[in-house]
């Protein structure tokens, strides 16, 4: 199984919590649904270029946070979620976009009218298109 994980090596956020981040998004999402069996943890450093021991801590961390499951000689597989584990993580995400975006607006001096409006105009014109 191929896992959509995008690495930046240039970044300053370390590639075990890029992964972990990325894949655990993936799980809650719902894009890699409960029951899937997950690559092995050497076929999955095979695909990310990086090593087995990352993996193995990626892994053994959301089997500790409930989102996978190991089972002997089967392999990992991702575990039930619940919707309002689902629900909560999409407005956590929501939120912290936001609160970057208003992070962003105060660097830039925008006061909130006016990040208001531009929000108010993006989100009539994402809504329309999408």
């Amino acid at each position: 199984m191929f896992i959509p994980i995008q690495l930046d090596e240039n970044s300053t956020e370390p590639l075990y919590a890029q992964i972990k981040s990325q894949l655990k998004t993936l799980i809650l999402s719902g894009h890699i649904e409960t029951g899937t069996l997950l690559p092995s943890i050497r076929e999955l450093a095979g695909q990310l270029s990086c090593s087995v021991i990352t993996i193995r801590r990626v892994y053994q961390d959301l089997e500790q946070e409930g989102l996978l499951r190991t089972k002997q000689g089967t392999g990992t597989f991702v575990a039930p979620v619940h919707q309002g584990e689902r629900d909560q993580f999409r407005k956590r995400a929501v939120e912290e976009a936001i609160m970057a975006a208003i992070d962003a607006a105060k660097q830039m001096q925008i006061d909130e009218q006016e990040l208001r409006d531009i929000f108010n105009e993006i989100v009539r014109i994402r809504m329309r298109n999408d």
